[in-house]
Formats: structure tokens, sequence, C-alpha cells
């Protein structure tokens, strides 16, 4: 059982920027199911697609890992025998909740947690990489180099899983953005609660059109880019190297 998400219920003189602290990680769970449509899906599936790109003998990288679903999603579609997967993130607090986890669910493929900086840490021998609702926390700059880094590391015929949120253009974000707020009061969220948390994420959370992912995403290296799944402004596309 995880706590219910009430970080923006009371009114804050100040709204702090968003951070994933030991506070979003208590609610964590809760706070993504009902923040974005279609996650549990998303997750889903990228165990699935992990499970058709993964190759023997090979790493599979969970980069922004939190708290493990994509993680334990991977292990229990893997059919493939000596795979490595690497679950990474940079919140120890999410890190920790995410070993509990881990460990009441050791069947499949060894997996290691690491405490890292994803922009840093070296990547090698990958097969399939996922990088689900992680790269809009990184500043935009940064995104090529990363996504370089990650199509480098990456075996012919492997594949990098990326979902995130996205913009369009005026008419259209206007008409997702008041779809993605229905979601959230069909799901207990307060207008308060709404507002506050967009308040915390502006200018953390910087989203960029499907466009600029897909160009990127080939000039980083991959060759072929799909978009397997959207709901509202989420998205989430299987770049192919």
């Amino acid at each position: 059982m995880t706590d219910r998400d009430d970080i923006y219920q009371t009114h804050l003189d100040k709204v702090p920027d968003f951070r994933f602290d030991t506070a979003v990680a208590r609610v964590f769970p809760d706070m993504i199911r009902r923040s974005v449509p279609g996650y549990a899906e998303t997750v889903a599936m990228s165990g699935i697609i992990a499970a058709r790109y993964a190759q023997a003998g090979t790493h599979l990288y969970d980069l922004g890992c939190s708290l493990g679903a994509v993680t334990l999603a991977m292990r229990h579609a893997l059919t493939t025998d000596d795979c490595r997967i690497i679950g990474i993130d940079n919140s120890q607090s999410m890190l920790e909740r995410a070993g509990h986890y881990l460990a009441l669910d050791d069947e499949g493929p060894e997996v290691d947690l690491v405490c890292a900086d994803i922009c840093n840490y070296p990547l090698e021998n990958a097969s399939v990489t996922a990088l689900n609702f992680v790269l809009q926390f990184i500043a935009p700059e940064q995104r090529l180099t990363l996504l370089s880094r990650i199509a480098a590391a990456t075996c012919d015929g492997g594949a990098l899983i990326l979902s995130e949120k996205i913009a369009f253009d005026a008419d259209e974000q206007q008409i997702q953005d008041t779809l993605h707020h229905d979601f959230k009061r069909a799901n207990g969220y307060s207008d308060l609660e709404i507002a506050q948390k967009r308040s915390a994420i502006e200018n953390v959370l910087i989203p960029e059109t499907e466009d600029v992912h897909r160009e990127r995403l080939l000039a980083a290296g991959f060759s072929k880019v799909i978009r397997w799944y959207q709901c509202f402004n989420f998205v989430s596309y299987l770049a192919i190297k």
C-alpha cells in the first residue's frame, strides 16, 4: 500500500520547484498514476518491447528508474538468457524504495541499482534502454549528448524506449492541457493541487514537440523512430539502431 499524494493539497505561499525528494518518493506511485495518463500501459509495454529487442549477453538500462517499475517490467518479460538490468537514478530516496520492491520480487535476471547522474554514467553493451519521462527533466542543451551516448552504447538492432510529455502548437496545446487537467480532476486532484503542481514543475519539466524529438533521435544515431503510444500529451517512441 502506498501513500496518497497530498503534497499540494494545502495552499503554499511560495511553491518550490519540483524535486524527486523523500516526500515525492513516499507518494510517487499514487502521484504518477493520477498524473500521467497511460502510465500503467507505458510501463507494461516497455517490458514487452524490451523482451523483443533484448540480446543475450547485453545490458538493459532503465535510466531515471525512480521506484523501478520499468526495471521490474523488463525483468518479468525477459526470456533472453544472460542479460543484466541496470537501473540508474540520482535520487537516493527513490532507489531505497526501488530496492525494497526488487527484494520482494527476486525472480529473473540480475538487477543492479545505481545512484548516479545518467548524463555522466558510462553506458556499454546495451540492447535496450528505457528513458521514460526523464529526458524532459534534463536541460535541453544536454539532451542530444545524452541520446548520442545511448545510441553509441547500443548494439546493432537494439532499441531505446523514450516516453515524454510533449508540446503542440498553440491551438492543440490548449485542448491537450484541458484534457490532461480533466484527467487529474477525474483522479481526485483539486484545482488548487493542479495549479500548485503546475507552478512547481513549469521551470523543471521542459517539453518539446514531436518533430524535435524525432529529429534529435535520428541525429543521435538511431535509424528509425516509431511513435507506439499516445494518451493526450504523453507520448512513447521506439528508436531502433
